[in-house]
Protein backbone atom coordinates (compact mmCIF):
# COMPACT_ATOMS: atom_id res chain seq x y z
CA UNK A 1 0.00 0.00 0.00
CA UNK A 2 1.42 3.35 -0.71
CA UNK A 3 -0.30 6.82 0.21
CA UNK A 4 -0.09 9.01 -3.36
CA UNK A 5 -0.36 13.00 -3.06
CA UNK A 6 -1.37 14.46 -6.54
CA UNK A 7 -1.99 17.88 -6.26
CA UNK A 8 -1.77 20.86 -8.88
CA UNK A 9 0.99 23.47 -7.99
CA UNK A 10 2.72 26.67 -9.29
CA UNK A 11 6.83 27.82 -9.72
CA UNK A 12 6.54 28.94 -6.04
CA UNK A 13 5.03 26.23 -4.45
CA UNK A 14 1.30 27.43 -3.85
CA UNK A 15 -1.36 25.11 -3.99
CA UNK A 16 -4.48 26.89 -3.21
CA UNK A 17 -7.81 27.67 -4.96
CA UNK A 18 -6.02 26.04 -8.44
CA UNK A 19 -9.35 25.70 -10.46
CA UNK A 20 -10.75 29.35 -9.46
CA UNK A 21 -13.48 27.55 -7.27
CA UNK A 22 -12.86 29.14 -3.87
CA UNK A 23 -13.16 32.82 -5.58
CA UNK A 24 -9.98 33.91 -4.48
CA UNK A 25 -8.16 37.37 -6.42
CA UNK A 26 -5.78 34.93 -8.19
CA UNK A 27 -7.70 31.64 -8.43
CA UNK A 28 -7.93 29.34 -11.56
CA UNK A 29 -4.14 29.77 -12.37
CA UNK A 30 -4.03 26.10 -13.16
CA UNK A 31 -7.30 26.22 -15.89
CA UNK A 32 -5.72 29.17 -17.71
CA UNK A 33 -3.33 26.81 -19.53
CA UNK A 34 -6.31 24.83 -21.28
CA UNK A 35 -7.55 21.66 -20.93
CA UNK A 36 -4.16 19.87 -22.07
CA UNK A 37 -2.58 20.49 -19.16
CA UNK A 38 -5.75 19.39 -16.74
CA UNK A 39 -8.03 16.84 -17.96
CA UNK A 40 -7.88 13.31 -18.04
CA UNK A 41 -5.29 11.21 -15.95
CA UNK A 42 -2.92 14.13 -15.90
CA UNK A 43 -1.31 12.71 -12.98
CA UNK A 44 -0.59 9.13 -14.64
CA UNK A 45 -2.55 7.04 -11.56
CA UNK A 46 -3.36 3.79 -13.68
CA UNK A 47 -3.91 0.88 -11.75
CA UNK A 48 -3.61 3.37 -8.51
CA UNK A 49 -7.07 5.05 -9.03
CA UNK A 50 -8.80 1.66 -10.71
CA UNK A 51 -7.57 -0.89 -7.59
CA UNK A 52 -6.90 1.98 -5.00
CA UNK A 53 -9.11 4.52 -2.98
CA UNK A 54 -9.55 8.56 -3.10
CA UNK A 55 -9.24 9.92 0.16
CA UNK A 56 -10.70 13.72 0.20
CA UNK A 57 -11.26 16.11 2.54
CA UNK A 58 -14.76 17.79 3.00
CA UNK A 59 -13.93 20.72 1.03
CA UNK A 60 -12.55 18.94 -1.82
CA UNK A 61 -15.67 16.32 -1.71
CA UNK A 62 -17.81 18.43 -1.70
CA UNK A 63 -17.17 20.23 -4.39
CA UNK A 64 -15.93 16.97 -6.61
CA UNK A 65 -19.67 16.16 -5.65
CA UNK A 66 -20.76 18.72 -7.34
CA UNK A 67 -18.61 17.99 -10.81
CA UNK A 68 -17.76 14.50 -11.60
CA UNK A 69 -21.79 12.65 -11.11
CA UNK A 70 -22.53 15.09 -14.39
CA UNK A 71 -20.16 14.52 -16.36
CA UNK A 72 -19.71 10.97 -18.78
CA UNK A 73 -16.42 11.02 -20.12
CA UNK A 74 -14.10 7.90 -19.64
CA UNK A 75 -12.18 9.40 -16.85
CA UNK A 76 -15.14 11.04 -15.30
CA UNK A 77 -16.20 7.00 -15.53
CA UNK A 78 -13.30 6.14 -13.06
CA UNK A 79 -13.70 8.99 -11.00
CA UNK A 80 -17.24 8.31 -9.75
CA UNK A 81 -16.30 4.35 -10.03
CA UNK A 82 -13.73 4.89 -7.45
CA UNK A 83 -13.99 4.05 -3.69
CA UNK A 84 -13.77 7.34 -1.83
CA UNK A 85 -12.98 7.85 1.89
CA UNK A 86 -14.13 11.38 3.13
CA UNK A 87 -12.67 12.84 6.63
CA UNK A 88 -15.23 15.30 7.72
CA UNK A 89 -16.38 15.89 11.13
CA UNK A 90 -19.21 18.07 9.72
CA UNK A 91 -20.87 15.63 6.60
CA UNK A 92 -22.87 12.78 7.32
CA UNK A 93 -23.70 9.68 6.37
CA UNK A 94 -27.21 10.93 4.36
CA UNK A 95 -24.62 13.69 2.44
CA UNK A 96 -23.16 10.84 0.88
CA UNK A 97 -25.37 9.61 -2.19
CA UNK A 98 -24.34 13.05 -3.63
CA UNK A 99 -21.31 11.14 -5.11
CA UNK A 100 -21.70 7.52 -5.76
CA UNK A 101 -18.94 5.27 -3.81
CA UNK A 102 -18.32 8.06 -1.03
CA UNK A 103 -18.41 7.06 3.21
CA UNK A 104 -17.30 8.81 6.14
CA UNK A 105 -14.21 7.98 7.42
CA UNK A 106 -14.71 6.06 10.89
CA UNK A 107 -12.40 7.15 13.40
CA UNK A 108 -8.92 8.53 13.17
CA UNK A 109 -7.46 9.63 10.11
CA UNK A 110 -3.66 8.43 10.47
CA UNK A 111 -5.12 4.81 11.77
CA UNK A 112 -7.56 4.42 9.22
CA UNK A 113 -4.96 5.05 6.38
CA UNK A 114 -2.42 2.75 8.71
CA UNK A 115 -4.88 -0.29 8.39
CA UNK A 116 -5.73 0.62 4.38
CA UNK A 117 -4.45 -2.12 2.45
CA UNK A 118 -5.61 -0.39 -1.09
CA UNK A 119 -3.28 2.38 -2.20
CA UNK A 120 -4.71 5.72 -0.90
CA UNK A 121 -4.84 8.77 -3.23
CA UNK A 122 -5.22 11.92 -1.68
CA UNK A 123 -5.73 14.98 -4.44
CA UNK A 124 -6.43 18.49 -3.33
CA UNK A 125 -7.49 18.17 0.73
CA UNK A 126 -4.86 20.09 2.32
CA UNK A 127 -5.68 19.29 5.59
CA UNK A 128 -5.34 15.82 4.91
CA UNK A 129 -2.33 15.88 3.45
CA UNK A 130 -0.98 18.14 6.73
CA UNK A 131 -2.11 15.64 8.53
CA UNK A 132 -0.28 12.15 6.71
CA UNK A 133 2.54 14.28 6.24
CA UNK A 134 3.52 15.36 10.20
CA UNK A 135 2.31 11.02 10.57
CA UNK A 136 4.64 10.61 7.86
CA UNK A 137 2.67 8.45 5.76
CA UNK A 138 2.95 10.09 2.69
CA UNK A 139 5.38 8.12 0.28
CA UNK A 140 4.47 9.67 -2.75
CA UNK A 141 4.10 13.09 -4.11
CA UNK A 142 3.00 13.61 -8.15
CA UNK A 143 2.93 17.28 -9.00
CA UNK A 144 1.89 19.10 -12.07
CA UNK A 145 4.21 22.14 -11.60
CA UNK A 146 2.87 25.44 -13.74
CA UNK A 147 4.95 28.33 -15.14
CA UNK A 148 3.11 30.72 -12.57
CA UNK A 149 4.61 32.60 -9.30
CA UNK A 150 1.45 33.39 -7.39
CA UNK A 151 3.60 35.26 -4.57
CA UNK A 152 0.42 34.70 -2.49
CA UNK A 153 -0.90 31.82 -0.88
CA UNK A 154 -1.35 28.18 0.18
CA UNK A 155 1.91 26.18 0.25
CA UNK A 156 1.77 22.55 -0.38
CA UNK A 157 5.13 22.75 1.98
CA UNK A 158 4.57 25.02 4.83
CA UNK A 159 8.17 26.73 6.05
CA UNK A 160 7.15 24.91 10.21
CA UNK A 161 6.76 21.57 8.12
CA UNK A 162 8.29 18.05 9.07
CA UNK A 163 11.47 17.28 7.53
CA UNK A 164 11.63 15.02 4.39
CA UNK A 165 14.11 13.58 2.66
CA UNK A 166 12.55 12.63 -1.36
CA UNK A 167 13.50 10.93 -4.47
CA UNK A 168 12.88 12.00 -8.34
CA UNK A 169 11.78 9.33 -10.28
CA UNK A 170 10.09 10.73 -13.18
CA UNK A 171 9.52 13.93 -14.98
CA UNK A 172 7.23 14.63 -17.94
CA UNK A 173 5.99 17.22 -19.78
CA UNK A 174 2.11 17.43 -19.68
CA UNK A 175 1.03 20.13 -22.05
CA UNK A 176 2.36 23.82 -20.25
CA UNK A 177 2.69 21.95 -17.01
CA UNK A 178 5.67 19.36 -15.80
CA UNK A 179 4.84 16.26 -14.04
CA UNK A 180 7.20 15.12 -11.19
CA UNK A 181 7.24 12.70 -8.94
CA UNK A 182 8.59 12.11 -5.99
CA UNK A 183 9.14 9.26 -3.62
CA UNK A 184 10.51 9.04 -0.25
CA UNK A 185 14.11 8.18 0.33
CA UNK A 186 14.25 7.37 3.60
CA UNK A 187 13.75 3.95 4.69
CA UNK A 188 12.03 3.07 1.49
CA UNK A 189 12.50 0.67 -1.41
CA UNK A 190 12.23 3.42 -4.72
CA UNK A 191 9.61 2.07 -7.45
CA UNK A 192 10.36 2.10 -10.73
CA UNK A 193 9.01 4.72 -13.61
CA UNK A 194 5.74 3.68 -14.77
CA UNK A 195 2.66 4.48 -16.13
CA UNK A 196 4.21 6.49 -19.05
CA UNK A 197 6.18 8.66 -16.85
CA UNK A 198 9.88 9.22 -18.03
CA UNK A 199 12.87 8.52 -15.66
CA UNK A 200 14.50 11.94 -15.39
CA UNK A 201 18.15 11.59 -17.36
CA UNK A 202 21.63 11.62 -15.39
CA UNK A 203 23.23 14.57 -16.96
CA UNK A 204 27.33 14.02 -16.88
CA UNK A 205 29.76 17.02 -15.99
CA UNK A 206 32.03 18.50 -18.71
Amino acid sequence: MSVIVIEFITLDGIVSDPDGSAGTPLGGWAFRYGPEAVAGDKFRLGSALDEGVLLLGRATWQLFSRIWPGRDDPFAARMNAVPKLVASRSLHDTDMPAWANSRLLDGDLVDAVKHERRDVVVTGSLSVVDRLGAAGLIDEYRLLTFPTVLGTGRRLFPADGPHTELECLAADRAGAALLTRYRRAAGRELAPARDGLRAPREEKLP
